[in-house]
């Protein structure tokens, strides 16, 4: 047993914190877009900050397990350069020579991020996603303000810029709502937020782990 067997094994139980599923999450589309037949990648660029403080230094400590999976990892010098990097990410088939079929873009803030890329974010939800695209936006928000010198709360922001949102209320459904979020903007061709508090990045608990998990029908016609 390996300290990163919670990252790689893809059927089974394990352990995860919530930021620690945020990790794994990308990895477990890659995984899937594989099976799939499609040759993706996954963009992930954000500004630390509580409660999603710890995902910058959790994707770092996993370089090469994301290098594995075509999972590209920036940080950004501030929430709007990032917010702009992950919309360069959805229209990478405008220049038309892209190595890969489609591109995942991650966006990780905390409330305060979220407004104030707003402009970036309700223009690149209005352009929406590339082909085999998806854009996924990890709002964190610190409704006591606990470690911020205001409270905030991000979902009324996503819902102004036509953003579906997703509530996960724990780790499980970190993993599963983050996979469902990306299949909806995927096929919809909208940006969608997943809103991320305290308790549930700071907490954690066992998961299941499926490949088919979870179950996902696209809509025909």
């Amino acid at each position: 047993m390996k300290l990163d067997d919670k990252f790689r094994i893809e059927r089974g139980q394990a352990y995860l914190t919530g930021i620690q599923a945020l990790v794994r999450l990308p990895v477990d589309q890659m995984r899937r877009d594989r099976r799939a037949g499609l040759n993706t990648a996954t963009f992930i660029s954000g500004y630390e900050g509580s409660p999603l403080g710890g995902y910058d230094l959790a994707l770092a400590r996993v370089r090469p397990l994301l290098h594995e999976h075509d999972v590209h990892f920036v940080p950004g010098v501030n929430e709007d350069l990032a917010a702009t990097s992950i919309f360069g990410s959805q229209i990478v088939h405008v220049l038309n020579e892209s190595k890969y079929d489609g591109v995942v873009g991650i966006w990780y803030g905390k409330g305060p991020g979220v407004d104030r890329s707003g402009d970036i974010f309700r223009h690149a939800n209005l352009s929406g996603t590339g082909r085999n695209c998806a854009a996924l936006v990890l709002g964190g928000d610190d409704h006591v303000a606990k470690s911020s010198t205001i409270p905030h709360q991000s979902d009324l922001s996503f819902y102004n810029f036509g953003m579906p949102v997703l509530y996960p209320g724990n780790t499980q459904e970190i993993l599963d709502y983050g996979l469902l979020a990306i299949a909806l903007s995927r096929f919809s061709g909208a940006w969608v937020a997943m809103k991320m508090v305290t308790n549930v990045c700071d907490g954690g608990g066992i998961v299941d782990l499926d490949p088919s998990r979870p179950e996902i029908t696209i809509p025909s016609g």
